[in-house]
């Protein structure tokens, strides 16, 4: 092959592998579709009935604004402390949760401006072990390490999600209902609850992780 030849073939080569998403081995969409990138509270042409990234930012987005209207947050005098309480699921999906919290935690703390302060009680062993490690001088402390000055919650913050579903020739329906609620660490009276609901239906199902 002369030196032209090869140029054209090389070019030709690369533009290939462009268009396909610089993938020459790899598994490609069907039809040739590229990847595409979309907004996380988008729908995209994957999808199924059941929780989507859309009604993840949508719900979790809602819930946020709604507990720092809330009185005993609006108007706190101190700054209240909350702990996250695991989202149980009692729908037919799989999914991870507790990712609600987390998105709902992320946008207080971005955008409360100070109005609330969330306890990391799911590092509470690695907590320990750095108290543990002042206490026996293996790391140094700016302040006597034998004060343990891990603070109590004032609130918990969790959530449910619940769901109906109806399957028949023509395809599925899902109904979703998104709840949450502030709970009085004290005295277990639900000082606030929201809630949010979709409701889905589709000609096929779709796997959920």
């Amino acid at each position: 092959m002369n030196r032209t030849l090869f140029v054209r073939a090389l070019t030709a080569c690369l533009a290939g592998l462009l268009a396909t998403g610089c993938a020459s081995n790899g598994v490609r969409n069907p039809s040739g579709t590229g990847v595409t990138v979309l907004k996380s509270d988008e729908a995209g042409f994957v999808g199924g009935t059941g929780v989507e990234s859309q009604d993840l930012v949508q719900v979790s987005d809602k819930m946020a604004r709604s507990v720092l209207n809330t009185p005993q947050i609006r108007d706190a005098k101190g700054t209240p402390r909350i702990v996250l309480d695991p989202v149980e699921n009692s729908t037919r999906f799989a999914i991870n949760k507790d990712i609600f919290l987390t998105r709902i935690r992320t946008e207080l703390n971005k955008n409360a401006r100070g109005k609330v302060i969330f306890l990391a009680r799911d590092r509470m062993k690695t907590l320990e072990r750095e108290q543990q490690l002042k206490q026996v001088g293996s790391v140094t402390s700016s302040s006597d390490p034998n004060v343990v000055e891990f603070k109590g919650a004032d609130f918990f913050l969790t959530g449910k999600l619940e769901g109906m579903t109806t399957r028949t020739r023509k395809g599925v329906s899902d109904y979703i209902l998104y709840s949450f609620q502030l709970i009085d660490a004290r005295t277990s009276d639900i000082l606030w609850e929201d809630s949010a609901e979709v409701k889905k239906q589709g000609l096929e199902d779709a796997a959920y992780r």
